[in-house]
Parts: structure tokens; C-alpha cells; sequence
């Protein structure tokens, strides 16, 4: 197994520390704070923990409360809030000195058969015709400051195929939409919790960029302050983070600073596995956008 795969499969396995008190470690990625799916991704760990395996996750909601600290453990207290016949729920507070920093609501459930209709998935390229980002990465990778360089270019855990590819500093306002192929790059013996827990982490790359497309923004400009507000999520079928998944995101709305972000996740075979809908800071401070 690669060696990025499984150092994100350690990281999202956490420490019991009491009933209903687990521990996370963190990681340093190039970011100026934690990257927002890896919080996401071990706050719902920590609720899985506490739910019988017969009700996997079916939504989540959740807000980014204070940007988090690479030197720090983050604390995950969770609060039973229901049991109920069919449905179970939980909170989850994540914290670090004493603070909260991120809060998640989750909804688990006993799968049901009920009546179906989903969207269509769209009509793109497959992935064995598309190309990996890591090679457009590396094309551009001279646009990038050097503190930030050897970040962008680092290996990742997640392969990603663009269905049209972009220069990420590319200015020039483009539609708020945009699809891309991607999957955890290995064959993983895991269960449904976890697959569940990696496409969460999975859903937070890309997404936020998307309300930027119309307005020329990248997230290296200076004067741009952007960090993800809420992310929500809910899951219609079972999900296998290992085989190919389609994401693709839009952004009906961008107002107050802010921009909103919305992603639909398709199976190879066009399935609609998953929903996503996020905020995030659009923020421009004092002076020029610079390229």
C-alpha cells in the first residue's frame, strides 16, 4: 500500500480515551491551518465509533468554528443525543486548547427499500481517458511561492482526473462549475464507516474554488482570505472511496463575502452516491488582486 494512503488511513483511526472521548493526530499539508475534510473525516470517525454497524451515516452537518492548531491533538467529545428505533443521532465537538474548533451533527439510520429517482449523471470522458492532476500540478508548480511549493507538489492520497483541466492561476473568470474523477489510489479492506469517513475527507478538496471560478480568485492571492464556513453532506447509497467517483460542483450564489458550493457524487456505473453543500469565506482585504 502506498505510503500516503496509509498514513491517512492512521490518521483517521483514533485513540479511545473514554466513553465517548477519542483523540485525533494531525498533520502539517502546506495549509495556514488543518485541512477542513480531515476534521470532518474524524469528527463523523468519532460518532461511527459509537453507532451499531447495521446504520451507517446518511447526513451530516457541520461548521468550522476556529482555524486549527498542526502542533495539537484535537479532542472529539461525543454527545449520544438519540437512540431512536430507526434513526440514531449524535454531536460532535472538536477541541483544542480548551476551545471548540469544529462542530458536526450526524444522522445515522437502518437501510431501508423505499422508492428511487436521482439526477442523471453527466455525460463525460471516463477516467482511463483523462489524465492525472499530479502531472498538471507539476506544469505550474513555477506560479507558486516557494514556502508553499513542495506542498502542492507532494504526493496525495486521493487521485484526482479532471474532466476538463485548468491551470489552477489561471485569472480569467470562468463558469462556477466544474467536474472531476477521483479515488483513494489503492484496494482497501475496510467497512462501510470508514468508506463513509473517506469520501467526507474526500468531498472538502476542490470544492470551495468553485465559487472563485467567475471572480478570477485562487487561493494563493494575498489579499484573498478564504476558509470553508459549514459542509454538509448526505449519503444515498453504499460507497466504496477505492473505485472511481465523479464529483460535480457548482456554485448557484456568491454574496457577503461568501460563496456557496454545491457537489453531486456519481458511481463509475451513474449511480448518485452522495450530496454536498458548502459556504466558505470569500473575503478580499485592502488592495489590488494580484495573479
Amino acid at each position: 500500500m502506498r505510503q500516503v494512503v496509509r498514513e491517512l488511513l492512521d490518521i483517521l483511526q483514533l485513540e479511545p480515551l473514554e466513553q465517548n472521548l477519542f483523540r485525533g493526530q494531525t498533520r502539517a499539508t502546506g495549509q495556514r491551518s488543518i485541512f477542513g475534510g480531515l476534521v470532518a473525516g474524524q469528527a463523523l470517525m468519532a460518532a461511527s465509533r459509537t453507532v451499531p454497524a447495521d446504520r451507517p451515516v446518511h447526513s451530516l452537518h457541520a461548521y468550522f468554528l476556529r482555524p486549527g492548531d498542526f502542533s495539537l491533538p484535537i479532542i472529539y467529545e461525543v454527545d449520544r443525543i438519540r437512540d431512536g428505533a430507526s434513526f440514531t443521532t449524535r454531536r460532535v465537538n472538536a477541541i483544542q486548547h480548551g476551545k471548540a474548533i469544529f462542530s458536526l451533527a450526524a444522522s445515522f439510520a437502518v437501510e431501508e427499500e423505499g422508492v428511487e429517482h436521482q439526477s442523471a449523471m453527466p455525460d463525460v470522458p471516463m477516467p482511463a481517458d483523462l489524465e492525472n492532476d499530479e502531472r498538471i500540478r507539476g506544469q505550474v508548480a513555477a506560479n507558486i511561492p516557494e514556502p508553499f511549493r513542495s506542498a502542492f507538489l507532494q504526493e496525495r492520497p486521493v487521485e484526482f482526473r479532471p474532466v476538463k483541466p485548468r491551470n489552477p492561476f489561471d485569472i480569467t473568470p470562468q463558469s462556477p462549475e466544474r467536474m472531476s474523477w477521483f479515488r483513494i489510489p489503492e484496494v482497501l479492506d475496510v467497512d462501510q464507516a470508514t468508506h463513509r469517513v473517506l469520501l467526507t475527507f474526500c468531498s472538502d478538496f476542490s470544492l470551495m474554488g468553485t465559487a472563485m471560478l467567475p471572480h478570477g480568485m485562487h487561493f494563493f492571492q494575498p489579499q484573498l482570505q478564504a476558509a470553508s464556513i459549514d459542509h454538509a453532506m448526505w449519503f444515498h447509497k453504499p460507497i466504496r472511496a477505492d473505485q472511481w467517483l465523479l464529483y460535480c460542483t457548482d456554485s448557484p450564489r456568491a454574496s457577503g463575502a461568501r460563496g456557496i458550493n454545491r457537489g453531486l457524487i456519481y458511481a463509475e456505473d451513474g449511480t448518485l452516491v452522495a450530496s454536498v453543500a458548502q459556504e466558505g469565506l470569500m473575503r478580499l482585504r485592502p488592495g489590488e488582486m494580484q495573479a
